[in-house]
């Protein structure tokens, strides 16, 4: 069971949501239809990052550069990072919120529709404009995703158009559209709740989503302003960022990680969000500690606004500033401990079902707390300057970004794939995606730790041979990783088109969006629903109607 119980009034449907896939190529403004758009185009993205993954890690399997040329190696591995960042969790996370806040919270639709949809189709533009840097002169960007200056104010060819400023203008349109999805997000959860769901009262996915979005407001302008200047350097000569013109390149790194970091936030938010609707809807239990976990992302908000400097200990960050963000970035930790105590304590002594969406919140869990140890380490001043650009550094952003924001991404899929669809899903090729993706992460992203702390720089086509041995087991992980999607794409599609029919609540769990039908209709609600109890685990609770009691004697015969 979930943290809300509630009570409709007048539980009555009207309008069939849509049966035609065609619908899903429109300008629709149903959240539930762009939602779905969202997370099918994201996903499609995230086939073509791993694809640039695959090839970069058949490099790595030799010593040697050996495979592709040095230059095209550059080029996928900047495309990789931007192309599982802008074009898959950022985007995927927003679809899964759309779909999903305005049915958690008794609202027919978004504040701003007509907004959603143009937020939407700016990600299509976004990724075209990526994969078309791949045709003009030079290639795509080469500078990473951070693409720091003055390696990205470099162009060898000459040309005004060319894969730097194609990155560029990516990354400021898909800042864009994530502005005003985060303006629709805030206006939405703010001002149109269900009569009685006050703040205390929502759903934890949608306060997750909350304290994300303000992060996005506030944040966000200052990574698309500086992609901005950034570009006015590169095309009309400006001189913000380039040294040779008496410009400060760390003063980008400032614009960059003000947002970036907190964007680590961003999407993991709305895991952990996802995390506290799973773990008690499968251990039947409440979740424990609903304020105090409510708040707690609330506070990772606020703290991780300060937080970014943690990144430019190597940039001439005088001690003084390490000092302060070092303290500042290990206090963001309480917050998110306060997150895994709430979980692991709703987990324990349950009656556990390792369904397919349990397990992969289970792995997701696991492999967050492994990163959050190597987090910690990371922000320490002297471990973070010794394997700064090393590979430790990237096995531990992978297990924040792959082991626990994917893992947990597909947790939500198959959750909420029957109400998404009105279908289920094979629960066996569901578990068997399931141990090939989690054997995978770990096989991939566990030898980079060694590698790190032996020494092994990031970024690199070629290495010393002493670190081949973990260098291959870490590209074997690839290949199985990338193996894993291909259940999960058969079964989806599958699925979708013949799957059994779902019923409106197969895994009877208690929240708005699981008391009306699967699909939901166009408009989700005929008549707003009224919200009369708050979310089990504090406080008092008025009388719970027929319809809960109903729901409640269902899960206790359990």
């Amino acid at each position: 069971m979930t943290n809300i119980p509630i009570h409709i009034a007048g539980e009555t449907h009207h309008h069939e949501p849509p049966s035609d896939w065609k619908t899903y190529f429109t300008f629709s403004t149903d959240h539930k239809v762009i939602g779905i758009q969202y997370l099918v185009t994201s996903f499609f993205f995230f086939l073509i990052g791993g694809i640039f993954a695959m090839i970069l890690r058949g490099e790595l399997i030799t010593p040697e550069s050996d495979l592709i040329d040095r230059t095209v190696y550059n080029g996928m591995f900047t495309m990789h990072g931007t192309v599982m960042l802008f074009l898959w969790t950022f985007p995927s996370l927003v679809g899964l919120a759309n779909y999903l806040v305005p049915l958690m919270i008794g609202a027919r639709d978004m504040a701003f529709p007509r907004l959603n949809a143009v937020a939407f189709w700016m990600v299509p533009v976004v990724g075209i404009l990526l994969m078309s840097s791949f045709f003009v002169p030079g290639g795509p960007a080469q500078s990473g995703w951070w693409a720091y200056p003055p390696v990205s104010t470099q162009n060898p060819t000459g040309n005004l158009i060319n894969g730097q400023v194609l990155w560029l203008l990516a990354v400021a349109i898909s800042g864009v559209s994530s502005i005003m999805g985060a303006v629709n997000f805030v206006t939405t959860i703010v001002k149109m709740r269900a009569p009685g769901m006050g703040f205390f009262r929502m759903p934890l996915f949608v306060w997750a989503v909350f304290s994300a979005q303000i992060i996005q407001l506030f944040g966000l302008p200052a990574l698309t302003a500086g992609a901005v200047m950034l570009l006015f350097d590169i095309t009309v000569g400006t001189a913000f960022f380039d040294p040779s013109k008496g410009g400060n390149p760390v003063m980008f790194q400032h614009y960059f990680w003000f947002y970036s970091h907190p964007a680590v936030y961003v999407i993991i938010l709305p895991i952990f969000g996802i995390f506290s609707e799973i773990f008690p809807v499968y251990s039947r239990k409440p979740l424990f500690g609903y304020k105090v976990v409510a708040v707690s992302s609330m506070l990772i908000a606020v703290v991780s606004g300060i937080v970014w400097v943690h990144h430019m200990y190597v940039s001439g960050t005088p001690g003084w500033m390490r000092l302060i963000f070092m303290l500042t970035t290990m206090f963001v930790s309480i917050p998110t401990g306060i997150k895994v105590f709430a979980w692991v304590a709703t987990i324990w002594g349950g009656k556990i079902r390792l369904t397919t969406p349990m397990l992969f919140a289970l792995g997701g869990l696991l492999m967050f707390v492994f990163a959050g140890i190597t987090g910690i380490m990371l922000s320490s001043v002297p471990v973070d300057v010794h394997v700064n650009n090393t590979y430790f550094v990237v096995g531990h952003f992978h297990y924040v970004l792959y082991g626990t924001v994917t893992m947990g991404l597909y947790a939500a899929i198959y959750h909420w794939f029957p109400k998404m669809t009105g279908r289920m899903f094979s629960e066996g090729w569901g578990q068997i995606h399931f141990w090939l993706a989690f054997i995978g992460t770990n096989l991939n992203f566990l030898p980079m730790h060694p590698l790190g702390l032996q020494g092994m720089l990031r970024r690199v086509a070629s290495y010393a041979p002493e670190y081949q041995f973990w260098n291959i087991i870490a590209s074997l992980g690839a290949f199985l990783l990338g193996m894993s999607t291909l259940p999960f794409i058969f079964n989806m599609l599958i699925s979708w088109m013949q799957g059994e029919k779902a019923p409106d609540n197969p895994w009877r769990a208690i929240g708005l969006e699981w008391m009306i039908s699967s699909p939901p209709p166009v408009e989700n609600f005929e008549e707003i629903p009224i919200i009369i109890s708050g979310p089990y685990g504090y406080g008092k609770s008025e009388p719970l109607t027929a319809n809960l009691e109903r729901q409640i004697t269902l899960q206790n015969a359990e």
